[in-house]
């Protein structure tokens, strides 16, 4: 809990600076700003005739909440995370867990988070699709799996909890809580970023070197041919980020891409799910391209972008770290 004292004076800053400066000056997590300042926004209903408003005080109003908005929008579009800890370290992207799942091999997703927690520098990631959240028309799907809507808040709050979570992305089926959504409220008390729809951190390590991840649910576009296809055209129509992930169709798929102005070399990763025994792809008649569910990438941030010893990829968790381990001796 953050003292009153330190709570009150962040909150008279905000009336004069943005919330990423008020989070930077200090030095308290910009998503715990953004709730002070979004329980300010709160704490008060206004009733009102809106016949009798005069047309400055409203239009005053729309401005108020389109600056609001927008620093929100903007403050979200590269989120800075220092990295607090010196030589290499590594990302575990976990892939779809649907740990309410029958056909989810829960086992292996409680055993990669319990390595992220005991593994020095290894940091964990999240793709999205954490339950199978039947709301709706296919609330009756309920009935086709062992574990009830209750149970599956307990076992998604109990995976989110074992380590703590560098970013976090909402898939289609986290979407469909609405915006009431309990991730939000589970992560409240994780330091990691997440968000309903992407999340683009800006890493900034000790010797000042800075990484950038973008992540998605899912990227536009789609192939036969190739399974990473939505995260490398999104990387030649412009994004210029050192890592790409995306999970959301059960297979896995990976590439790495040149800028040939900058030398920036980037990895995508289109991961594979948990959810290994799938009833529907079965219906469909869907091939199996569900290679990994949680690869790696290992960080050394004392190489250059267009250096290929900056970024590697294992598929393992386990070899993945391992290696990382083996970077780190001497750090």
């Amino acid at each position: 809990m953050w003292e009153e004292g330190i709570k009150s004076k962040a909150i008279e800053m905000l009336s004069t600076y943005t919330s990423r400066e008020v989070s930077e000056m200090m030095d308290i997590p910009r998503r715990t700003v953004r709730r002070w300042r979004s329980k300010l926004k709160h704490d008060y209903t206004i009733d009102r005739n809106p016949e009798t408003i005069p047309i400055e005080e409203l239009i005053n109003e729309r401005k108020i909440k389109f600056s609001r908005k927008q620093e929100y929008y903007n403050d979200s579009k590269l989120i800075n995370v220092k990295v607090n800890i010196d030589g290499p370290i590594g990302i575990a992207h976990f892939g779809d867990p649907h740990i309410d799942d029958d056909g989810t091999d829960i086992e292996a997703l409680i055993e990669h988070a319990e390595l992220c927690e005991k593994t020095e520098g290894l940091f964990a990631g999240n793709v999205g699709d954490l339950q199978n959240n039947w709301i709706g028309r296919l609330a009756h799907l309920y009935g086709q799996q062992s574990t009830s809507a209750k149970e599956s808040w307990i076992l998604t709050e109990h995976f989110l909890n074992i380590t703590p979570w560098l970013y976090l992305v909402g898939g289609n089926h986290d979407a469909w809580s609405g915006t009431g959504d309990p991730l939000d409220w589970i992560m409240r008390s994780n330091n990691g970023v997440y968000d309903q729809s992407q999340v683009r951190l800006n890493l900034i390590f000790p010797n000042k070197r800075k990484i950038r991840i973008n992540c998605r649910h899912n990227w536009a576009g789609h192939s036969m041919w190739n399974t990473a296809h939505g995260l490398s055209r999104a990387v030649q129509m412009g994004f210029r980020d050192h890592i790409i992930t995306a999970g959301h169709t059960h297979v896995s798929g990976y590439q790495v891409l040149k800028d040939p102005s900058s030398g920036l070399i980037t990895h995508v990763l289109r991961i594979g799910s948990y959810k290994l025994l799938d009833r529907y792809a079965k219906e469909k008649g869907l091939m199996d391209s569900n290679i990994f569910q949680c690869p790696i990438t290992i960080i050394d941030p004392q190489y250059e972008d267009n250096d290929k010893r900056l970024i590697t990829t294992i598929f393992d968790p386990h070899e993945g770290a391992e290696y990382l381990t083996f970077k780190r001796k001497g750090v």
